[in-house]
C-alpha cells in the first residue's frame, strides 16, 4: 500500500524541519515546498537539510518577481500598513506561498497540505484560508498545534536526539523570516516588552547610532503608482527593491519594534526590518499628497486601513480584497513623478517632490508677489461653514 503524501510547506527552520521528521514517523511521505521571495542562499541549504532529514524532494520555486509585483507592490499602491508600523511582508507572502503548494499538491496528488505555524499565530490562518479557497475539502494539518514538543528548547532538544541539521540553539531562540519586503525577528528575550532588542537582533539594517555621519538622498521615480526608478535610472521590481534594501540598511531605515495585534486575540512583541519598504512608503505618499484631490485621498486612508486588515487576516483571495484593488488602481492612475528622500541615521524623510499631474497651485498658496486668491470670499465661506452650529 502505497504511503500517504504530504506537502509541507517549508522554511528550512526549526519547526519545519522537525515537522519532516514527525510526519516520516507517522508513516508519510513528505514533499517540501519552498519558495524563494528573497531569503536568497538560504534556499539552498535549507534544501539540502530537507533532504538530509529524509524528505522524498523539495520543490524549490523562485517566485521573487511575482511577489514583488503582484503582492508588495499592490500593497504599497494601496498605502497598506497594518496598525500604522508594519508593512505586512511576512504576510503578503503567505498566500503567494500557499497558492503555489496547492498547485504542487495537486500535481503530486498529495493527500495533505502541511505547514509549521503556531496555534496563536497569523500565519496558519493565511495558509489554510488560502488553502480552503484553492483546494476546498483537502485535508490540513499543522504538527505544530498536535505534536507534545510544547516549547522551541523541545524543539531544538528532538532535533538533536534525531541528529537532525538545524541552526537554531537555546542561546539564540529568535524566530527569522526573510523576504525582499522584509524581516520579521521574534521570540527568545524578545518576548520580553521591557527587553531592548540587542545587536545580534539587526540583520540588514545598521543600528542608527552606527550608520553614516553625513545623510543621503535618493529619488524614486514613480508610474501609476509603481516604483520604476532609482535616481534617474530604470530598475526592474526586484531590482529596484534590493537596491533600496541596501541604501536604506545602510543609514539604519526601517527598523520597526512593536506591539502587535495578533487576529487571535493576543498581543504580540514584533521586531521588523524593511529599509526599501519603508523609502517607498514615505515616497509613495508623498506622491499622493501631491497628486490626488482631498476626497480621494480622506476615502483611501480607510481603504488602506481596511486592505492592510484583509492581508494581515490572511484574506488575499476574497472578493472585498479584490474590490479594492480595482478602487486602488483608479486612484493610482495620475500617481506619476519623483520624490527625493533624505536618508539619515534612521530616518527616511521627504526632501522635495514633482509630478506632471501635479494640483498644487503656487499662485493660490503663495504669500508672496503673483498671489491670485481671492481673500474676500473667505468670509461668505466662514459664514455658511458656521451657519449650522450657531444657536
Amino acid at each position: 500500500m502505497a504511503k500517504k503524501k504530504v506537502v509541507l510547506a517549508y522554511s528550512g527552520g526549526l519547526d519545519t524541519s522537525v515537522a519532516i521528521k514527525w510526519f516520516m514517523d507517522k508513516g508519510y511521505e513528505v514533499v517540501c515546498y519552498m519558495s524563494d521571495v528573497g531569503q536568497g542562499a538560504d534556499a539552498v541549504s535549507a534544501r539540502k537539510r530537507a533532504i538530509k532529514i529524509g524528505a522524498k524532494k523539495c520543490v524549490v520555486e523562485d517566485l521573487r518577481k511575482e511577489f514583488i509585483e503582484e503582492y508588495a507592490f499592490r500593497s504599497l499602491k494601496a498605502g497598506a500598513v497594518y496598525q500604522g508600523k508594519y508593512n505586512l511582508a511576512t504576510a503578503l507572502s503567505r498566500p503567494l506561498i500557499a497558492d503555489h503548494m496547492v498547485k504542487v499538491a495537486k500535481k503530486e496528488k498529495a493527500d495533505i497540505l502541511a505547514h509549521g505555524c503556531t496555534g496563536k499565530g497569523n500565519d496558519q490562518v493565511r495558509f489554510e484560508v488560502t488553502f480552503h479557497v484553492k483546494a476546498p475539502g483537502i485535508k490540513v494539518v499543522a504538527p505544530v498545534r498536535e505534536w507534545e514538543l510544547k516549547t522551541r528548547e523541545s524543539e531544538i532538544d528532538y532535533a538533536k536526539k534525531h541528529g537532525l541539521p538545524i541552526e537554531q540553539t537555546k542561546k539564540k531562540l529568535y524566530s527569522i523570516d526573510k523576504n525582499l519586503w522584509g524581516i520579521s525577528v521574534e521570540s527568545g528575550k524578545l518576548e520580553d516588552p521591557w527587553f531592548e532588542p540587542p545587536k545580534d537582533t539587526f540583520i540588514t539594517v545598521k543600528r542608527p547610532e552606527e550608520a553614516p555621519e553625513r545623510a543621503e538622498y535618493v529619488t524614486v521615480g514613480f508610474e501609476k503608482g509603481i516604483p520604476v526608478s532609482v535616481n534617474g535610472r530604470k530598475y526592474a521590481p526586484v531590482e529596484l527593491v534590493e537596491k533600496l534594501n541596501v541604501l536604506g540598511g545602510r543609514h539604519g531605515v526601517g527598523r520597526v519594534d512593536m506591539i502587535e495585534d495578533r487576529l487571535v486575540g493576543i498581543k504580540s512583541r514584533e521586531v521588523y526590518e524593511a529599509p526599501a519598504s519603508a523609502i517607498l512608503q514615505t515616497a509613495h505618499t508623498a506622491l499622493e499628497e501631491l497628486v490626488l484631490d482631498r476626497e480621494t485621498r480622506k476615502y483611501k486612508h480607510g481603504v488602506s486601513r481596511t486592505y492592510s486588515e484583509l492581508v494581515y487576516n490572511g484574506l488575499w483571495f476574497t472578493p472585498l480584497k479584490g474590490a479594492l484593488d480595482a478602487f486602488v488602481d483608479k486612484t493610482q492612475l495620475k500617481v506619476k513623478g519623483e520624490v527625493k528622500i533624505k536618508l539619515y541615521k534612521g530616518s527616511a524623510t521627504v526632501a522635495a517632490r514633482k509630478s506632471p499631474n501635479s494640483r498644487y497651485n503656487a499662485k493660490l498658496a503663495t504669500y508672496g508677489e503673483g498671489d491670485v486668491f481671492d481673500q474676500s470670499l473667505a468670509k461668505g465661506f466662514i459664514d455658511l461653514w458656521a451657519m449650522p452650529y450657531k444657536k
